[in-house]
Protein backbone atom coordinates (compact mmCIF):
# COMPACT_ATOMS: atom_id res chain seq x y z
CA UNK A 1 0.00 0.00 0.00
CA UNK A 2 1.27 3.30 -0.96
CA UNK A 3 1.96 5.80 1.68
CA UNK A 4 -0.40 8.33 -0.41
CA UNK A 5 -3.53 5.48 0.19
CA UNK A 6 -2.77 4.96 3.72
CA UNK A 7 -4.86 6.01 6.79
CA UNK A 8 -2.03 6.12 9.01
CA UNK A 9 -2.94 8.48 11.82
CA UNK A 10 0.15 9.48 12.87
CA UNK A 11 -2.10 12.28 14.54
CA UNK A 12 -3.07 10.65 17.43
CA UNK A 13 0.18 8.67 18.25
CA UNK A 14 1.82 12.20 18.48
CA UNK A 15 -1.23 13.38 20.52
CA UNK A 16 -1.02 10.25 23.12
CA UNK A 17 2.79 10.41 23.17
CA UNK A 18 2.84 13.96 24.07
CA UNK A 19 -0.09 13.55 26.62
CA UNK A 20 2.36 10.86 28.17
CA UNK A 21 4.72 13.25 28.37
CA UNK A 22 2.49 16.16 29.22
CA UNK A 23 1.84 14.02 32.62
CA UNK A 24 5.94 13.02 33.40
CA UNK A 25 6.81 16.47 33.53
CA UNK A 26 3.49 17.51 35.56
CA UNK A 27 4.32 14.80 38.37
CA UNK A 28 7.59 15.47 39.07
CA UNK A 29 7.28 19.63 38.86
CA UNK A 30 4.30 18.30 41.54
CA UNK A 31 6.82 16.65 43.31
CA UNK A 32 9.64 19.11 43.24
CA UNK A 33 6.65 21.34 44.91
CA UNK A 34 7.03 23.30 41.52
CA UNK A 35 3.77 25.24 41.10
CA UNK A 36 4.36 25.31 37.30
CA UNK A 37 3.18 23.50 33.82
CA UNK A 38 4.28 22.12 31.28
CA UNK A 39 3.95 25.47 29.07
CA UNK A 40 5.35 27.88 31.89
CA UNK A 41 8.17 25.54 32.01
CA UNK A 42 9.26 26.14 28.18
CA UNK A 43 8.89 29.72 28.69
CA UNK A 44 11.45 29.67 31.98
CA UNK A 45 13.72 27.14 30.07
CA UNK A 46 14.11 29.44 26.91
CA UNK A 47 14.44 32.94 29.31
CA UNK A 48 17.29 30.63 31.35
CA UNK A 49 18.92 30.71 28.09
CA UNK A 50 19.03 34.38 27.63
CA UNK A 51 16.43 36.37 29.07
CA UNK A 52 15.61 40.29 28.67
CA UNK A 53 13.68 39.05 25.37
CA UNK A 54 10.72 40.66 23.91
CA UNK A 55 7.29 38.30 23.86
CA UNK A 56 7.05 38.08 19.78
CA UNK A 57 10.91 36.22 20.58
CA UNK A 58 9.56 34.27 23.53
CA UNK A 59 6.36 33.23 20.93
CA UNK A 60 8.52 32.17 18.08
CA UNK A 61 11.41 30.55 20.12
CA UNK A 62 8.69 28.37 21.79
CA UNK A 63 6.26 27.74 19.00
CA UNK A 64 3.10 29.14 20.82
CA UNK A 65 1.27 31.71 19.43
CA UNK A 66 1.37 35.69 21.11
CA UNK A 67 -1.73 35.13 23.13
CA UNK A 68 -0.75 31.55 24.82
CA UNK A 69 2.78 33.28 25.38
CA UNK A 70 1.15 36.37 26.79
CA UNK A 71 -1.31 34.39 29.09
CA UNK A 72 1.91 32.17 30.52
CA UNK A 73 3.94 35.50 30.84
CA UNK A 74 0.56 36.83 33.08
CA UNK A 75 0.87 33.80 35.41
CA UNK A 76 4.25 33.68 35.87
CA UNK A 77 4.86 37.29 36.46
CA UNK A 78 1.63 36.56 39.42
CA UNK A 79 3.53 33.70 40.49
CA UNK A 80 7.07 36.03 40.76
CA UNK A 81 8.85 33.83 38.33
CA UNK A 82 9.35 36.68 35.88
CA UNK A 83 9.85 40.12 35.13
CA UNK A 84 8.22 42.32 32.85
CA UNK A 85 10.46 45.84 31.58
CA UNK A 86 9.98 48.17 29.41
CA UNK A 87 12.42 48.34 26.47
CA UNK A 88 14.37 51.42 26.51
CA UNK A 89 14.69 51.10 22.72
CA UNK A 90 10.69 50.68 22.12
CA UNK A 91 8.56 52.49 24.47
CA UNK A 92 5.59 50.01 23.72
CA UNK A 93 7.74 46.95 24.09
CA UNK A 94 8.51 44.94 27.29
CA UNK A 95 11.39 42.67 27.98
CA UNK A 96 10.76 39.43 29.54
CA UNK A 97 13.46 38.76 32.57
CA UNK A 98 13.75 35.54 35.08
CA UNK A 99 13.25 37.03 38.19
CA UNK A 100 15.47 35.49 40.80
CA UNK A 101 12.88 33.32 42.12
CA UNK A 102 12.40 32.20 38.60
CA UNK A 103 15.85 31.00 38.18
CA UNK A 104 15.25 28.90 41.71
CA UNK A 105 12.55 27.50 40.06
CA UNK A 106 14.55 26.38 36.87
CA UNK A 107 17.85 25.74 38.91
CA UNK A 108 15.37 22.63 40.89
CA UNK A 109 13.61 21.64 37.51
CA UNK A 110 16.17 21.35 35.14
CA UNK A 111 17.72 18.15 36.79
CA UNK A 112 14.68 16.34 37.01
CA UNK A 113 14.22 17.44 33.19
CA UNK A 114 17.31 15.67 32.03
CA UNK A 115 16.05 13.06 33.45
CA UNK A 116 12.88 12.94 31.85
CA UNK A 117 14.53 13.42 28.60
CA UNK A 118 17.20 10.96 29.25
CA UNK A 119 14.09 8.12 30.27
CA UNK A 120 12.07 9.22 26.88
CA UNK A 121 15.08 8.57 24.89
CA UNK A 122 15.92 5.15 26.13
CA UNK A 123 16.51 2.53 23.92
CA UNK A 124 17.32 5.21 21.54
CA UNK A 125 20.67 6.82 19.90
CA UNK A 126 21.64 10.20 18.02
CA UNK A 127 21.07 8.72 14.76
CA UNK A 128 17.36 7.88 15.72
CA UNK A 129 17.17 11.61 17.52
CA UNK A 130 18.20 13.13 13.87
CA UNK A 131 15.40 10.80 12.09
CA UNK A 132 12.79 11.68 14.53
CA UNK A 133 13.70 15.37 14.30
CA UNK A 134 14.01 15.16 10.39
CA UNK A 135 10.20 13.11 10.01
CA UNK A 136 9.03 15.47 12.74
CA UNK A 137 10.51 18.75 10.83
CA UNK A 138 8.88 17.35 7.41
CA UNK A 139 5.42 16.81 8.92
CA UNK A 140 5.43 20.43 10.27
CA UNK A 141 6.48 21.85 7.43
CA UNK A 142 3.55 19.36 5.35
CA UNK A 143 1.46 21.27 7.11
CA UNK A 144 2.65 25.05 7.10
Amino acid sequence: MKVEDSTWNFGAIIDRTLKLIKLNYLQTFRELGLDITTEQWVILDRLAEGDGISQTDLANDSFKNAPTVSRIIELLVKKGFIEKKRSSDDRRQFLIFLSEQGRLCHAKATPAVKELRRRGWTGLDESDYKEFYRIMNQIGDNFS
